[in-house]
């Protein structure tokens, strides 16, 4: 099965091994984050976002970061971290990076918004899973 496009089975492994190499002190808080891959994000996400086009979103956290979590909240849905496939994909053939350092790159992104961090804090964080 050469040629063909990684499935979604093999956008997740690459996304687990993302995870599994970001460092403590974040790790001991990535136990309960759900990965959810999809081809796209759905229409009611995209407008939420004001995105008009699919293949511009490649992941999204959904979730409430960790610093505003309090022992006083009810009953929660967990973390979730979504990956577009196809986005990710498109974006993979047209950068030249392999599918590996993007996933770990958006996978890093989105966990950063699950701590609240900024831009520059997200890409310390990301040189540390590489």
């Amino acid at each position: 099965m050469t040629g063909q496009a990684p499935d979604a089975a093999a956008i997740e492994r690459l996304a687990r091994a993302a995870l599994a190499r970001i460092p403590e002190p974040f790790q001991a808080h990535l136990a309960d984050i759900v990965l959810v891959i999809e081809d796209f994000a759905d229409d009611e996400t995209l407008d939420a976002m004001g995105i008009e086009d699919p293949f511009d979103l490649t992941g999204l956290y959904r979730g409430r970061p960790v610093g505003e979590k309090s022992a006083w909240d009810g009953v929660t849905m967990p973390d979730e971290i979504h990956l577009y496939r196809r986005p990710l994909l498109d974006e993979w053939v047209h950068t030249g990076v392999t599918l590996e350092a993007l996933i770990t790159h958006v996978v890093v992104h989105e966990v950063g918004h699950h701590f609240g961090l900024s831009d520059d804090d997200m890409h310390a964080l990301e040189d540390s899973a590489e």
